[in-house]
């Protein structure tokens, strides 16, 4: 089994969030991996990058995105098997991205979001987790999630060992 994590719009590969969600998957022998998306800032441009890392993937693949990241992991879902999704904060329904509808068939999608988040509203998060009737954990937090990364930190390792199981 394969993370790709996929950071923010303003983030970098390895931020403090990424390293501590990395440490869960290593600890239960995921191999993980996190794209660096810092010389763009268009999204559809990374789901364009994300796409070309995994073609050639053998391995199952689980997808984690964090605001934009969160996005293009979904939009990515959308064309290439992924076992799972875990979305923080993710970015959907934004005004100047190309995609606002989002249909895949990813059947383990997990939504953690802020309640305090002032860059993507939480009714975004509500929205799509209603329409795909997937988990969505409203949290206390603001967007970047780091006065609750305890809680995002288990959220996951429990997500990743039902993932696991299956």
């Amino acid at each position: 089994m394969k993370i790709y994590f996929s950071h923010g719009k303003e983030s970098e590969p390895w931020g403090s969030k990424i390293k501590r969600l990395a440490s869960i998957a290593k600890e239960i022998g995921c191999d993980v991996d996190s794209i660096d998306y810092r010389d763009t800032l268009n999204a559809d441009v990374r789901v364009e990058r994300l796409l070309n890392i995994l073609k050639n993937e053998q391995d199952e693949i689980i997808l984690v995105g964090s605001s934009m990241g969160g996005y293009v992991s979904l939009v990515v879902s959308e064309q290439v098997k992924a076992k799972a999704l875990f979305l923080l904060a993710p970015a959907l329904f934004m005004e100047g991205y190309q995609k606002q509808s989002y249909v895949s068939d990813c059947q383990n999608i997990e939504i953690v979001h802020g309640w305090s988040d002032e860059i993507i509203p939480v009714a975004h998060s509500i929205q799509y987790a209603k329409a795909a009737d997937c988990t969505l954990h409203l949290i206390s937090g603001d967007h970047r999630l780091m006065g609750s990364l305890d809680l995002v930190a288990a959220l996951f390792q429990g997500f990743l060992a039902r993932i696991i199981q299956k």
